[in-house]
Order: structure tokens, then sequence, then C-alpha cells
């Protein structure tokens, strides 16, 4: 693929996959803040050396520090609310994923490592696209800045506050979270919830008082069949019982048991009937008390004219290379773009590497994307005004 511009240093795909490789190098799983911080130090060094102003914001609740990139005002031919790119640092794989089952490699087009789809790629190539334009001289348009979010595996509940602050102080966000399915990028995602439903029964012994007994596991199962039933393809609802807790041994009748429960919904007017739904969800059997805590995790990300307009411009960037990018109308997975775009800032999401096997023992990048990828990302931090 020819690059779109004569005359213009090109993309240098083994640069670009050499330094991904770096940061994939360093485990992060999200709980191990020590991990965490050791890819922070190292792409705040990058940064550093790069010329922008860093800020870096110890981790509290055991997570890592959060990580503020900002172009310095000279570098930039404007200056009031400008670009916002959002990646995080952190992955979901063990420490030790690296030596096992993702051990770093490459095999025809696809490159292996723990976190290099999702998204350590995407964040490098952030960097690369930063650099790339200062090597040349070039001016963004708008000022940039880079924010780096160490816990967003698991729902960014340390990063919010600041995700959405930042947000708010800029004109688009740019989501470096994997490509999908070749050429697209991702316009919208169903808003994620998370509850915690807790049964209280009734203790006895399995085999002389079995009567006397209330099975807070038999009545966890007859929710967990209520709360999956609640699942519909076509309004877009999805619900899952992913984590269940109870019991004390088995000849005992249970008097205690617990869930976790993922929901995934498109609309806000969803979201708010299914967390009232959930918080009100009673007993069906006798004797057994039924409590339900959580709501929605991320809010539903909507595809507006404002993210639209923002398509368009990333459509005709990679149309200089002669490619057509298209865009996933809906996603289950949530990121934190679902925190911008509810605000109604512009955004954009999937700008990494395409690639598949996300947090799966598969994960993998296909180096023929990062051309592509490093070029949309660079024209768009050149171009967007």
């Amino acid at each position: 693929m020819a690059q779109a511009r004569k005359n213009e240093p090109k993309i240098d795909a083994e640069e670009v996959l050499n330094g991904i490789v770096e940061w994939v190098s360093i485990e992060s799983p999200s709980h191990d803040a020590r991990s965490v911080n050791k890819v922070v130090d190292h792409v705040e060094g990058q940064f550093r050396d790069l010329g922008l102003r860093v800020e870096r914001t110890a981790g509290i609740n055991g997570f890592g520090d959060i990580l503020e990139c900002r172009t310095p005002r000279e570098w930039s031919q404007g200056e009031g609310k400008g670009i916002l790119v959002l990646a995080h640092l952190d992955t979901v794989h063990p420490l030790g994923t690296i030596d096992k089952e993702l051990r770093i490699r490459r095999e025809g087009d696809s490159v292996f490592g723990p976190g290099i789809y999702d998204m350590k790629a995407g964040g490098y190539i952030a960097y690369y696209a930063l650099r790339h334009l200062v090597r040349q001289g070039k001016k963004t348009r708008l000022p940039v800045t880079f924010l780096f979010i160490p816990e967003e595996e698991v729902g960014s509940p340390t990063s919010r506050a600041r995700i959405e602050a930042a947000a708010l102080g800029h004109k688009y966000a740019l989501v470096m979270e994997p490509g999908r399915d070749g050429d697209r990028v991702v316009t919208s995602r169903k808003g994620v919830g998370r509850f915690v439903m807790t049964v209280k029964g009734r203790a006895a012994h399995a085999g002389v008082r079995h009567e006397d007994g209330r099975s807070a596991i038999l009545e966890m199962a007859r929710q967990i069949v209520r709360i999956e039933g609640k699942t519909d393809y076509a309004r877009g609802i999805t619900c899952n019982v992913g984590l269940v807790s109870g019991g004390t041994g088995v000849n005992v009748v249970s008097a205690a048991c617990t869930a976790e429960i993922d929901l995934r919904v498109p609309t806000p007017e969803l979201a708010e009937e299914m967390t009232h739904w959930f918080l009100n969800l009673e007993p069906i059997g006798k004797d057994v008390e039924v409590t339900v805590e959580g709501g929605m995790n991320r809010p539903p990300y909507r595809k507006d004219a404002g993210i639209a307009a923002l398509f368009e411009k990333a459509q005709a960037i990679y149309r200089e290379i002669g490619k057509e990018l298209r865009d996933v109308p809906l996603t289950g997975g949530g990121s934190d773009g679902n925190f911008t775009a509810a605000l109604g800032i512009p955004t954009l999401d999937g700008l990494g590497a395409d690639g598949k096997g996300a947090h799966a023992a598969y994960e993998q990048i296909y180096y023929s994307s990062l051309v592509p990828r490093t070029y949309l990302c660079t024209r768009l931090l050149e171009t967007l005004d």
C-alpha cells in the first residue's frame, strides 16, 4: 500500500511494531499497581523525551497511576479546546502469561502478546503518530492531550472523574481501543451495568432437619433463571450472571449466596428501565431475603451528529491511502469512550491496530494494519480543527 502524500517520510511498520513490543513486554494486570506503573514509567519517559508536559497522578485503591501528557502551546496552530487521546495501560492477563500461552512472537501477519490487541498497540500508535508529526516539523491545528488510564479493564473506577473532566475541556476524543473486523472503527457502544445480588436463607442440617432450612442457593437458582430470562436480543439487552458463591458444606442447607451480574443495554432509557428492575427484585421463595446493589458502570455511547461528522473526516483520511473505513454500528463491549460520548464530546473509538482475541490466550494484532492505522491517527491529529 502506497503512502498517500508524496515526499513525506514513510511510517515505518517495523519501527511501530518494535515500539509496541516494548510496551507489551512489560506485563501490567489491572490489579497489580506496581506492574502497571512500570509501563507508566516507560511511557512517561517517552513523552517527556518528545517534549510534552507530563502530569502523573498517584493511583488509589490499589490501582496504578494516571498519566496525562499535553503538547506545548507552540506545537499547535490554535488554542482552546483540543483533542483528547484516550488509552489504557492495564491488561486482563496475569503475570507470567508472557512466558506461556502469550509469548511474544510473529507468525505471518499475526503478532501475539498479552494486551497487544487490547490495547497497547493502539496506545503506542498514538504516541508514534505524534512523534511522526514532530519529526517532520509539523504542527497540529489543535492542542493534544494524551490520557493513559491504569484500570480500564475493571471499569475505570478511580479514573472516570478524571476522564470526564478532561473530556469537557476538549473538542474531540480519540479512543485507541482495538480496531474491529478489518477497516472498521467504533462509533457506538452499549452501556454496561454491574449488580451484586445477595440472598439470605436459613441454615439447617441437610439430613436431620432439612425442613427447617431455607436454601439461599435454591432461591438464587430461581433468581438466575429470572435474570437470564431478561436477555432480549431484539431490544439489545443482555443479562449475564457471571459469578456465583454460596453455601458452607454439602450437608448444610445454605444460609447465604451471592451473584455478580453483568448488564448491557444500547440506550439510556433501557439503562434506567433495567436498573429499576434489578434494584426492585423480590424473593421468589418463602422466608428468604433478597437484596440487590449496583447500577450502570458505563453509560451508553450513541452515534450522534457530532460523532457521524468526525467519522466522515476519518473516512476521508482513509481514502487518501485508497482504503474505505467503515464503522461498527453497535458493540457490546464498553470503553472509556462511553464516558466522553455520554458528555456530548464527538468520540471516535476503535482506532488501534486490527487483530483478534481480546482477553484470550491467542490475542494478536495484524502487522498489515499498523501502517494504515498509524496513518489515520497521524492525519487526525494533524488535521482536526
